[in-house]
């Protein structure tokens, strides 16, 4: 299967973007006793868009008995934590593990010396030769012509033996030299070769062995007497870098000679150690062969003329011997570089096996060092194993330095015999029939199986492949190549260690060099092993840039015939190639890559349905990376409407692509904008401030996303826009938090209308766009929105410093919680101390300032901390510095503290116009701040402008943390501020999904499988169990002291383990083991000063179960790992009712698992719909009534729907398909009008069943079929109920009361148990029951008392 096939297949379950819904489990087969009946009977749903399970809305099918949803949310590689240290790591390094690949520093031998001295017909005195004796010097009989002519000729065959490895050097030859020639020669050829390599070739078959001393010799000149020749004066005049070839008996001692004197030198140049490299022919006590079959330079014939020394070796000593003329070798046809001839081939054998021999027998640095940095050496040291092998069989051990293991026995060299066979068993009909057809031999199609089966069984524990210098080679064959760059590209995806063994063998130049290449089938492996190369190494960009590469990745993001996420990888090659090199963005931007980014964000055809998301989310961000710091790009990109295209995808499902979209987004701010500055006006400056500023409006829009990953981007694009426009933002907040005199007040938009309930806060007035954003400034900003602020265009008239304050708040969702707020806000002073002139009007729509500003004050509020962070930051840069004011807790002592105080009538401002003289008398502060109602919430905010330094001490105190002191410049932007810019980390982080394998399907998830299946049988199990059980909960199995200071506000028991979690008003959570009695976990839902806790739930509880945390102020955390010690993770976090004002903090929420979407909603006319699948905003859905939403219950049977409770004891039913959305409405607890505590839809799995308990104590039960009125009425509790409890598959309902006792009926309405008191030893009683939950699959109910902090469990007598 192709790779590109294979990628086809696997990577769609592979790609990041999230997976398609599963299907909904098979209808289970019915339990015992339990009726089927239609769901949708008297129900009306519309024909909205099909629900995601596939239960469709209109066919009628039988409800399953248990539905156990299918859907997982949050756990996507997103989720495992957002820091900046992690998501670097995950991006393509330029340092680390793979980037030790590349070769320090290329080399080349500029210059051989050969120097032969061979004294022909002259014996030197200690060399006794036997008969018939070697005789051959360079393939030539020296005794079959006059000796001078011989000598010549010999010399000529070395020299032209060893320009066939190196070409381009310069040869220089000294035929039976005296010592002034060799040193003239040494000298010349350093000369010449300046850094580059020399070679000294010396052949001393003429002359006595080297003295003890490692002294070589020559001659006289009139060839007399043998003179040594000191091996230091030979390196004293060759320098280094050297090599060195000795051919001649005990040539051992010269390299010993060499060893003692580079000790002795190492202390002054360790250089010359490593640039040193020597090859001799044998040990010190060794001579050389003398046999006949050898020719006399075996030495030198293996090392220039390795194919003929191997092939008449071999031809001696195998089982051809008797049949083949040797002759015939040296008429093997073909050239030695024509890889389609029988000699070229052999010749590729040949460098493949040697090549793989070396890979696999030597430490990386020395293989890297002698087989990849200069031909030459490579080439002699390829031949040099060769030597070894065939010189050991004459018991002659070739040395060298730097010191090899002994290879003479590798398995490979059986491979190569085979090939040798092969080849000479067809050469007496090959030479006998010159036109006959050449057959290739099979060596590397076996290599390549042999990798392939490798591939299948091997891993990164196991040995490492050694074929891989073989694919390397095979790579330079056309028939080959694709399969090798298939084998290649799964060998790579298996992770860094297979990448960094890939290019320390050497692949890069050759996928380099492939990109000319023009062949279409290439196309898709080739952009795989490149997306591998840089995913793990960035430096490789420089070379792409050089050799124009990046055209041929251009060429194939362009093209439409490749699979969308093959595409995504051409633009991540393309992003990592832009990335921080300057080069490579000209280039990019040169070949028109902005052009083609843009044009395929847009779908050709709006109903082709939506682009591959990995692909969108790549395209952006390698426009991004285009734009950042390249301002001629950016202005292309403001010119080409490439941010109107971009915004469209902050709309996307997938929190990626949003991310990545605001990235994009983001990098077309220009920081340093000379613009902002304040010089004069410039009409193109004016156009790109205009254009900056509709990109920020874009951006504002999404600074509620219910994804971290992309607010946090958001924030760090927001960094940048307070960089470039930092004198603007300034001058707005320094207007903006003046002390004001008491007559401007009354040029402010109508005051008196600020308690008109139908002014700002009532729902038809909501405003659309981007003036809807949460503002969580404090309430001393609190003004209400009038037209007489704004023209119709949304520009401010400037002549009112505080007008532009309309636009901060004349939205009715801004008012979030504010008086809850953890911090206040003050204004350093400004650099022009008050004085605030422009030499330039601030653009027109200044009104985006003001927003900026509010919507900052929101982020640096955000329930994530790493986004908090950032907005902090931003605010400080513009000169705004919060101070967390801290008023004594008052706890209201209510069974419910925070609840009891009814909500204040008018938000914000006191209305008396002298509100600035007043003093605060319960601050420790030294400015004064107005009153703000109502007085006994815990943490006020003010905001002021800081004229004097006197705050200083406590800002360095801040709990926050928040005034870093790198925060303190005032100045316009600097390069300092620029240090403190957040770094943006969706880039790194996307890239990490590269370096993970793309082509396996992920083993993990079979273990997952296996987990769920068993779970879904345990819960299946229990369900049936306690669908009979009598639920009679009378004997309390556990009772555990949480040591909570507020008492238990909300406890939930785990499904498949003995544990419960519980929390209390001041967000401590704990985790507790009640089979063992034993703590588990305890931690802290977040460390602001601002605390409630709404309630506790569980996500995906039969896969990996995640806690969801709703504090009381709409801020929603999920933890992972929260039952380990101390290993709990935040998953993500968000604001529920984003926007939304939730006073009186009850925020009121409930998870719906087969949908994925997260119900909340509170105070407020509104419910929110989110989709926790996506992180987004779903919808929202308005409550069709005043009073305040204060239980939620979702379905369980049917996704969509979920049934609402409200103040004034009303309840509805609503359908997010449905178009009116409410599809059932009922007044059950009429004449009586307390609010609804606590309500459940379908109760014991009962799809047509609501039951609704009001704070006046009476549960009352409705049939949706049968009309609005109840059809049974407990009166639970006289006036005092303030908990109920629905079981989700057994047929019971529990309630509490304020009076210390837990009642739990059936559903036809009978008292099965009622608790009053533990008891315990002491008879100690439960106290005021605040909450109380179910097993989710058995008969367990948790109950958790308000003023005593026990936790207790209770079950049926029976219990196990």
């Amino acid at each position: 299967m192709a790779l590109g096939d294979l990628m086809a297949s696997r990577l769609v379950h592979s790609s990041s973007s999230p997976s398609p819904s599963p299907s909904p489990a098979a209808p289970l087969a019915p339990l015992p006793n339990h009726r089927h009946s239609h769901i949708t009977d008297d129900l009306p749903v519309a024909n909205g868009p099909e629900p995601r399970n596939g239960l469709d809305a209109d066919e009628e099918k039988p409800a399953p008995v248990a539905y156990l949803p299918q859907l997982v949310v949050l756990c996507e590689q997103r989720h495992e934590g957002l820091d900046e240290a992690a998501a670097t790591a995950a991006g393509p390094s330029t340092s680390g593990i793979v980037s030790k690949w590349r070769p320090k520093d290329r080399m080349k031998t500029g210059c051989v010396a050969l120097v032969l001295c061979l004294n022909i017909s002259v014996d030197p005195p200690d060399v006794i030769k036997i008969s018939p004796c070697a005789r051959m010097e360079c393939w030539i009989d020296p005794f079959s012509m006059a000796p001078p002519k011989a000598l010549e000729n010999i010399g000529k065959t070395l020299h032209s033996q060893y320009e066939r490895w190196q070409p381009k050097a310069r040869y220089k030859l000294q035929l039976d030299p005296t010592v002034e020639e060799v040193k003239k020669l040494c000298n010349t050829c350093r000369k010449y070769a300046k850094s580059e390599r020399v070679l000294f070739h010396y052949n001393g078959h003429g002359v006595p062995k080297p003295t003890a001393k490692g002294e070589i010799w020559v001659f006289n000149k009139s060839y007399t007497q043998y003179i040594p020749l000191p091996i230091t004066d030979l390196d004293s005049w060759l320098k280094t870098p050297s090599i060195y070839v000795f051919d001649c008996s005990a040539a051992g001692i010269i390299v010993k000679a060499f060893l003692e004197r580079l000790d002795w030198s190492s202390s002054s140049s360790a250089s010359s150690l490593k640039d040193c490299i020597l090859l001799a022919a044998c040990e010190a006590h060794q001579t050389l062969p003398q046999s006949a079959e050898f020719p006399a330079d075996v030495f030198t014939a293996c090392l220039t003329t390795p194919i003929k020394m191997a092939l008449h070796w071999f031809c001696n000593r195998s089982l051809l011997r008797g049949s083949l003329d040797p002759s015939l070798i040296d008429q093997i046809p073909g050239r030695q570089n024509d890889r389609k001839t029988l000699l070229g081939e052999l010749n590729w054998i040949f460098t493949a096996i040697t090549d793989t021999i070396a890979w696999n027998v030597l430490p990386h640095d020395i293989f890297q060092r002698l087989f990849r940095q200069d031909l030459l050496v490579a080439s002699l040291f390829r031949n040099f194993l060769l030597a070894e092998r065939i010189m050991r069989s004459a018991n002659c051990s070739p040395i060298s330095y730097p010191l090899l293991p002994p290879t003479h026995q590798h398995h490979m060299w059986d491979a190569w015999d085979m090939a040798a066979e092969i080849c000479l068993s067809k050469l007496p009909q090959l030479i006998a029939d010159p036109n006959a057809e050449f057959q290739p031999s099979p060596f590397f199609t076996e290599q390549l199986t042999a990798f392939e089966v490798w591939l299948d069984h091997g891993s990164e524990d196991k040995k490492p492949p050694e074929q891989l210098p073989i694919v390397l080679q095979v790579l330079l064959s056309q028939s080959h190549r694709f399969r090798a760059l298939v084998l290649l590209g799964r060998f790579l995806d298996m992770g860094p260690w297979a990448v960094d063994l890939a290019l320390s063998v050497g692949i890069f130049p050759y996928v380099l060099k492939l990109l000319q290449t023009s062949a279409i089938e290439l196309r898709q492996i080739l952009v795989f092993i490149w997306t591998k190369i840089l995913s793990l190494d960035k430096s490789c960009q420089v070379d792409l840039v050089k050799d124009g590469g990046h055209a041929y990745f251009i060429r194939f993001l362009d093209s439409l015939d490749a699979y969308p996420e093959q595409r995504a990888m051409a633009a991540f090659v393309l992003a990592v190639i832009v990335d921080g090199h300057r080069k490579g963005q000209e280039a990019c931007f040169n070949a028109g890559l902005i052009d083609v980014c843009l044009r395929h964000l847009q779908p050709e055809n709006p109903h082709d349905g939506q682009t591959e998301p990995l692909l969108l989310q790549w395209l952006c961000l390698c426009l991004g990376k285009l734009w950042e710091d390249f301002p001629e790009a950016q202005l292309l990109g403001l010119q080409s409407n490439a941010p109107d295209i971009v915004t469209l995808l902050l709309s996307e499902p997938q929190p990626e692509v949003r991310a990545s979209a605001v990235f994009a987004l983001g990098n077309l701010l220009d920081i340093g904008s000379s613009s902002l500055s304040g010089v004069d006006d410039d009409p193109d400056d004016d156009e790109k401030v205009r254009a900056e500023i509709s990109v920020v409006r874009s951006l504002l829009q999404v600074a509620s996303d219910g994804s971290p990953l992309v607010r946090s981007e958001v924030a760090t694009a927001l960094t940048r826009f307070a960089l470039g426009h930092n004198k603007h933002l300034k001058s707005v907040a320094a207007e903006y938090w003046k002390p004001q005199t008491s007559s401007l007040l009354k040029s402010l938009p109508s005051l008196a209308n600020i308690n008109n309930p139908t002014n700002v806060y009532s729902p038809t007035n909501i405003l659309q766009g981007s003036s809807g954003l949460a503002s969580h400034i404090g309430p001393v900003l609190r003004v209400g929105s009038d037209s007489s602020g704004t023209g119709r265009d949304g520009r401010i008239s400037t002549s009112s410093p505080m007008a532009t304050s309309s636009i901060l708040h004349g939205s009715p969702q801004s008012d979030d919680s504010s008086q809850h707020s953890d911090s206040g806000i003050l204004l350093r002073d400004n650099v022009t101390n008050g004085g605030l002139s422009h030499n330039r009007s601030m653009p027109a729509d200044s009104a985006i300032y003001s927003q900026f500003i509010s919507t900052m004050c929101s982020v640096a509020k955000d329930p994530y901390p790493r986004i908090a962070t950032i907005g902090r930051r931003t605010l400080s840069l513009i000169g705004v510095e919060q101070v967390v004011m801290k008023h004594k807790r008052i706890n209201s002592g209510g069974a419910h503290h925070g609840e009891t105080s009814a909500p204040p009538s008018n938000f914000g401002m006191a209305r008396s116009s002298s509100w600035f003289d007043m003093n605060s008398g319960s601050f420790s502060m030294a400015f004064r701040t107005p009153p703000v109602s109502p007085p006994q919430h815990d943490y006020l905010t003010g905001l002021r402008r800081v004229c004097s330094m006197e705050f200083r001490p406590h800002l360095m105190n801040s709990p926050e943390g928040l005034a870093d002191p790198l925060l303190s410049s005032v100045a316009a932007p600097s390069n300092a501020d620029l240090s403190i810019a957040p770094q943006s980390i969706i880039y790194n982080w996307s890239c990490g999904h590269f370096a993970r394998p793309l082509l396996t399907g992920n083993d993990d998830n079979e273990e997952a499988n296996a987990r769920r299946e068993e779970r879904e049988r345990t819960a299946l199990d229990c369900i049936s169990k306690c669908q009979r059980s009598s639920c009679k909960m009378t004997s309390q199995i556990a009772s555990w002291d949480t040591r909570f200071e507020l008492g238990t506000k909300a406890a939930l028991l785990m499904p498949f383990s003995p544990i419960v979690v519980a929390a209390d008003e001041n967000e401590q959570i704990r985790v507790w083991n009640y089979d063992d009695a034993l703590p588990v976990n305890a931690f802290e839902n977040h460390k602001l000063s601002d605390r409630g806790l709404s309630k506790l739930l569980l996500i995906n509880e039969l896969d990996e179960s995640l806690l969801l945390a709703a504090s009381s102020d709409g801020n929603v955390r999920v933890w992972k790992n929260f039952t380990q010690k101390g290993g709990q993770k935040l998953v993500t976090a968000f604001s529920s009712v984003q926007g939304h004002r939730a006073a009186g903090r009850s925020v009121v929420i409930d998870w719906q698992q087969q949908s994925g979407y997260l119900y909340a909603s509170g105070d407020m006319a509104s419910i929110l719909v989110w989709d926790l699948d996506k992180e987004q905003l779903l919808s929202t859905i308005q409550s069709s009534t005043s009073s305040a939403i204060s239980a939620l219950s979702a379905s369980q049977v049917r996704s969509g729907q979920f049934a609402a409770g409200f103040a004034d004891a009303s309840v509805r039913i609503f359908d997010v398909r449905a178009p009116e959305r409410v599809v059932f409405t009922a007044r059950p607890h009429s004449p009586r009008t307390e609010k609804v505590v606590g309500i459940g839809f379908q109760p014991g799995f009962d799809p047509h069943k609501i039951v609704s308990a009001s704070q006046a104590g009476d549960i009352q039960f409705l049939d949706i079929r049968r009309g609005a009125e109840p059809y049974l009425t407990i009166e639970a509790h006289r006036g005092s109920l303030t908990a109920l409890a629905v079981h989700r598959h057994a047929p019971v309902v529990a309630s509490g009361s304020a009076k210390q006792m837990i009642k739990v009926f059936s559903l036809e309405g009978e008292q099965l148990t009622i608790i009053r008191y533990q008891p315990s030893f002491m008879g100690q009683r439960i106290g005021s029951v605040n909450c109380l939950s179910f097993h989710p699959y058995k008969s367990l109910l948790a109950a958790g008392a308000g003023d005593n902090a026990l936790v207790s469990i209770y079950a049926e007598e029976n219990y196990k």
